[in-house]
Formats: structure tokens, sequence, C-alpha cells
């Protein structure tokens, strides 16, 4: 059974309920005011001294630890080439032949010329005996000892001779066996069968490279050189152990050499056109990736900076005039915008010369967070997992 509302109860009911609307909406306010945003969360790093490599980027070029021309030591016709062209060659190895029939022959009238200066030793010793015994029964003169004595003599050098004679025509023989002298890729044949070649300067028949291991002559800036030296002087590098000094490849697309090398000099004087030292390094090449004169870049370490504050590279803020900026979180919670002079880049650090102290809390992830009058708290920051590369720097 239902009754029916009045004009007043309506006017009631509907006051209450304004009435609750309006303090329910004046305690939402004091609430809001009395509460207080959660610190924002960035990453950061601590900035703590650390020992870095003082390395080097510079231009080069590979060379064979050993050239060999292959050169005839002999004149003739050359009968055959027993190299196939573009392999790796042994020393010892013959490479071609030339025609020796030649040459046996002046070995086989070299053997005669030998027996023949044998069998007149023989008769000049013999003779020379017999005039010892006629000269003790004193039938023979002294004069006639002296002759047979100088007889002898004379055909002991024609043996020794004749001996050289048959030395010379086998060493010629010998050499018409054009063998390696060196271990290496031999290239391209200079000559076909049927060449005549002689022991000219211009006959080369063919050149062979040893290419395990491999130099990298590479140069750098004599200033940089001497600045290096200077600060090894004063304390502020240390050096690397003498020819202990590492160093790395990259090739032109920028993939590293998976052999490392060493050092092994700087040239004594610096080039007059360009102001550069020379510098040699040397690599293991096992699999042939090495190639004479391939373009490489040379990573060589030079020494060891010790106490050195360095950040991420995305740490660093740029302001409008290149001058570069930290953001760093203090006790309280909040960001300094800090200057600071910034030093060399290795790999992905950036030296802090001058601005930051040891302890800082440097923020590195999370600048996007950043609202002014805002509180921070620091996570700490562990960089994205990468590829291992070799230290590089520039120059800040």
């Amino acid at each position: 059974m239902t009754f029916p509302i009045s004009h007043l109860g309506r006017g009631l009911l509907l006051g209450a309920l304004l009435l609750t609307a309006a303090c329910s909406e004046e305690k939402k306010p004091a609430q809001g005011a009395g509460a207080q945003r959660p610190p924002v969360a960035v990453g950061v790093i601590t900035a703590e001294p650390q020992t870095l490599p003082v390395t080097n980027n510079l231009p080069g070029r590979i060379a064979p630890t050993r050239i060999a021309e292959v050169r005839p030591r002999v004149s003739g016709i050359v009968v055959e080439r027993v190299f196939q062209q573009g392999t790796m060659v042994k020393q010892g190895d013959v490479l071609y032949r030339i025609d020796p029939a030649p040459f046996r022959v002046r070995v086989a009238s070299a053997e005669a010329a030998l027996k023949r200066a044998e069998a007149s030793q023989l008769q000049a010793r013999q003779h020379s005996d017999r005039i010892v015994e006629l000269l003790d029964r004193k039938v023979a003169s002294t004069q006639q000892q002296e002759t047979a004595v100088a007889q002898l003599a004379q055909a002991e050098a024609d043996v020794a001779a004749a001996r050289a004679g048959l030395d010379a025509a086998q060493l010629d023989l010998q050499y018409s066996e054009v063998r390696a002298p060196i271990s290496g890729r031999i290239g391209r044949a200079l000559i076909t069968e049927g060449a005549l070649v002689g022991t000219g300067a211009a006959d080369i028949l063919a050149t062979i490279q040893q290419l395990d291991p491999v130099y990298a002559d590479f140069t750098q800036s004599a200033g940089e050189l001497l600045a290096l030296r200077q600060a090894l002087k004063l304390g502020a590098l240390t050096g690397p152990n003498p020819g202990a000094a590492n160093v790395q490849l990259l090739f032109d697309n920028g993939a590293t050499y998976k052999h490392r090398g060493q050092l092994l000099f700087s040239e004594a004087t610096v080039d007059v056109t360009t102001g550069q030292v020379t510098l040699r390094g040397q690599f293991p090449n096992p699999d042939g990736d090495l190639l004479p004169g391939m373009y490489v870049r040379v990573v060589l370490e030079q020494g060891v900076q010790n106490n050195v504050l360095a950040v991420p590279l995305q740490a660093i803020q740029r302001d409008g005039a290149g001058q570069g900026q930290l953001y760093v979180l203090q006790a309280d919670g909040t960001l300094e915008l800090r200057p600071v002079r910034t030093g060399r880049t290795v790999d992905n650090l950036q030296v802090i010369d001058d601005g930051l102290k040891p302890g800082d809390q440097v923020v590195v992830e999370g600048f996007q967070k950043i609202r002014p009058g805002a509180k921070f708290t620091g996570a700490p920051w562990k960089p994205a997992a990468a590829d291992p590369a070799p230290a590089t720097e520039k120059q800040g």
C-alpha cells in the first residue's frame, strides 16, 4: 500500500541530498591538500675512481713479415712450372725447372778433369818418393828432389782446382731447379715454359709473401706521441711494459679482428711531409684474413690513467653552448644540474676532468621523469648487455 508524498516532504528530501553532496565536495580538496606525491625513481650510478686505458684509433696498412722475389741463379730455358699460383709453398719447394742437360754435361766434364788431375797427382807423388830413395843412396841430387817436390805440389793444386770446378758444375745443376727461398703464399707466375731466363736483375719468376704473422704499419701524430710521453714522465699515466703494449685491429666495416697483436717498435724520426711517426705491430694470421695492402684501423693501448672519474655517455647533458652538465641526486631527494668539464671518451664512458666528486649520485636514466619541485630516489643503473668490443677513445 503506497502513500502519496506531499510537496513539503519532497522539498525536505531534495535539500538533504544537496547538503550531502556539498559536504562531500568540501572533504575532497582537504584530503588532496594533505597528501604528498611519492618520490620519482631514476637510474643513478655512484661516481667512483677507476683505471682506464689510454688508447688511440689510428689508420694502418697490412704488410707481409717477409717478401722474397724468386729469381733464377743460372741461365737457361724454363721447361716446367711446378707450383700452382696463389697457393702456399714451403721453403725448399721446387717452383721452376730450367733445362738441366747443359749442366749435366758440365758436371761430366768437371768429373773427367778431376780424374785427370788426380792421375797427375799420383804420378808426381810416386816420382817424388823415388827421388827421395835415390837421394838416400847418393844417386839423385838435391836439385832433382826439389823439382819433384814442386811438381807434386802443383799436381795437388790442380786436383783442388778440378774439385772446385766439379763443385761449381754440380751447384749449377742443382740451381736448374728453382726453389722457394721462404715459406709463404706465392703469387702469379711472371714467366711461362719456354722462356729464356738469366741471372739479370730483371728476371723475376714469382713473388712469395709470408702472411703468418703479418705486420700492421700505422701512423700517429708526433704531437700526440709527445703529449703521451710527457704525461708518462709527470706520472699522470702509467705506461705498458716494454714490448707488451696491446694492439687490436678493426676492419673497414667496424668488425674486430679476433687475434690481438703486439707493438714492435716506433720510428725514431718524424716524416717531414706529414708530421707523423710510423709504428709497427705484429699480428697472427692463421686463417689468412689479413692480406698485404689491406686498410685497417689499429687500436693501440699506450698507457693507463689511474683514479679517473667517468660516467656513461648517456648521462651527459649539453647546454646551449655545448657545455657538459650532469644531474646529481642530492641527499634531500632534489636534483642539481651541475656543469662539468669533459675529457676523453673511452668506449661508452665519458671522462669527467672537473666538476664531479667521488661518491656523487649521477642520474643516467629517467630524464623524462624530471619535473620542477619533485622529489627523487635513486635506483642502481645497469647497462644493457652488449657484445664486447676493444677499448677505443676520442679526445673530448
